[in-house]
């Protein structure tokens, strides 16, 4: 006996077979429809956002529905406020339809924090107190005094911070700070870290902590406000390991290129152990009486 047959035989199996190939038209259906108006599969280019407002990024992504989700911003005075600095994927990434976008937009005012009260701390309680409200050295001035390390003063554009004082400032801002050195010349001076592959805020910090001032700052091409964040110190100007006197500057060079990134890191490596060796050598020639 045919399938057929079998079938007219038996109405109800045949209302089952029809069931099945009408849900199964359905789901092909379905499925046509939703790669017509969705473009399933299809990769599609994200624009640069770099300098649109909001509405004008959310226009330019529109073929694509891409989801746009400002998730951080920034505050730089030379670029108009609302407009989108940066975007995660970069511009010419292939992405599908509906892909969530994060944008870093350029705020229209500053952030203000009040500067907290530091006299009386040490140097590295300081430090880390300004940078928890957002705010960093501008530069350390050395005193003779008993507290060694210990924050004299600290000061804001020539003013004196003082307590309860309650000043606010845009966050990012920098604060002086007078800082006791001891009257014994050996509390002169300090050892030279490395900052090489560190970003340009953690090598500030790291200098800071060891009563070095940051000197000048210059920026491979490529560097801009934007994506400053991604760059890396590729050289310093004073040698890792070395002594010198609290409060001198440190010349800073930093770079996006690995290649240049992993040479500064030789260098320092190479500068550390001359140090080391430099070091022992005048330890035995004092030791010795020489």
């Amino acid at each position: 006996m045919g399938f057929l047959s079998l079938l007219k035989k038996n109405p109800l199996l045949k209302n089952l077979v029809l069931a099945l190939c009408f849900f199964l038209i359905f789901i092909a259906l379905t499925q046509l429809l939703l790669n017509c108006t969705t473009r399933h599969g299809q990769a599609f280019e994200v624009p640069d956002f770099s300098g649109m407002t909001l509405d004008e990024a959310e226009q330019a992504g529109h073929e694509a529905r891409l989801k746009l989700t400002v998730s951080d911003s920034l505050y730089l005075p030379a670029r108009t406020g609302g407009v989108i600095l940066e975007q995660n994927p970069s511009p010419g990434s292939k992405v599908k339809s509906g892909r969530r976008v994060f944008l870093t937009i350029n705020a229209y005012n500053p952030k203000l924090a009040q500067i907290p009260y530091v006299t009386g701390y040490s140097l590295r309680q300081a430090k880390n107190n300004l940078e928890i409200s957002g705010f960093e050295i501008e530069r350390l001035i050395y005193r003779d005094d008993i507290a060694v390390n210990n924050v004299l003063e600290e000061q804001y554009q020539g003013r004196r911070i003082a307590e309860g004082s309650n000043i606010q400032a845009p966050t990012g801002s920098a604060i002086t700070l007078i800082v006791g050195r001891g009257a014994d010349e050996k509390d002169h001076f300090t050892k030279v870290p490395s900052v090489i592959g560190f970003t340009l805020k953690n090598a500030k910090s790291r200098l800071w902590e060891q009563g070095l001032n940051i000197g000048t700052i210059t920026r491979d091409e490529g560097i801009t406000e934007v994506n400053l964040h991604e760059a890396r110190v590729a050289r310093q100007s004073l040698g890792v390991g070395t002594s010198q006197a609290l409060g001198a500057n440190v010349n800073l060079r930093l770079s996006l290129d690995e290649e240049t990134i992993a040479a500064g890191v030789r260098e320092a490596e190479l500068s550390a152990r001359r140090a080391a060796e430099e070091e022992i050598e005048a330890a035995i020639r004092e030791e010795m009486g020489e």
